[in-house]
């Protein structure tokens, strides 16, 4: 007996069982899907009902040419995204004399993010442009509103970024620059 039909066999079953791997074995080890990490601990527990904060938020002062502070309850957010969300949600609510919003009425929240190094980007109705006085110091008063709103009350955010109906904008009515994150700036708070 010759060796040839003997390697023939051996080269033809290699070919089967590497075949085999290639294409039954192989992807059903490679595609099984991992299993869920569970987490050692359920879901948190929401918020009770009612748990507040103290933060301080930012009106226009009687003389209209700066912010003042003032210091108010909060809804409280779990984590800092959501703690920043309830407190711009304060910060643009409606007002009752003898307070001013620098926000221009009908002003909506309409996202928040966070950076892992505290840039927050503050994503806010068109109305806070379309609805906006215009006018250099009035966009002042309006971007460090809801920039110290934030950096004011939350460490764990180091400067804010507006952005309009999900975009980037230049600016709110041609003044202030914001493109890029803004630290806070107690400058305008008397």
């Amino acid at each position: 007996m010759s060796r040839r039909p003997l390697i023939a066999g051996g080269i033809v079953l290699v070919a089967l069982v590497v075949g085999w791997l290639m294409f039954v074995g192989a992807p059903g080890w490679v595609s099984q899907k991992p299993k869920p990490v569970v987490a050692a601990a359920g879901p948190s527990p929401p918020a009770p009902p009612g748990r507040k904060i103290k933060a301080r938020l930012f009106y226009v002062s009687e003389d209209g040419t700066r912010l003042t502070s003032v210091e108010r309850d909060v809804v409280y957010g779990e984590g800092s995204v959501e703690q920043a969300r309830e407190i711009i949600s304060a910060q643009i609510a409606p007002v009752t004399e003898p307070l001013v919003s620098a926000i221009p009425a009908g002003t909506t929240v309409r996202a928040i993010f966070m950076t892992e190094g505290g840039e927050a980007y503050v994503d806010l109705s068109r109305e806070v442009a379309a609805a906006h006085t215009g006018g250099t110091l009035d966009e002042i008063l309006t971007v460090y509103t809801i920039v110290n709103a934030l950096t004011a009350n939350l460490p764990a955010i180091t400067a804010v970024q507006v952005l309009i109906d999900g975009k980037e904008v230049d600016t709110l009515s041609g003044h202030v620059d914001l493109r890029r994150p803004l630290a806070k700036n107690l400058e305008w708070v008397q």
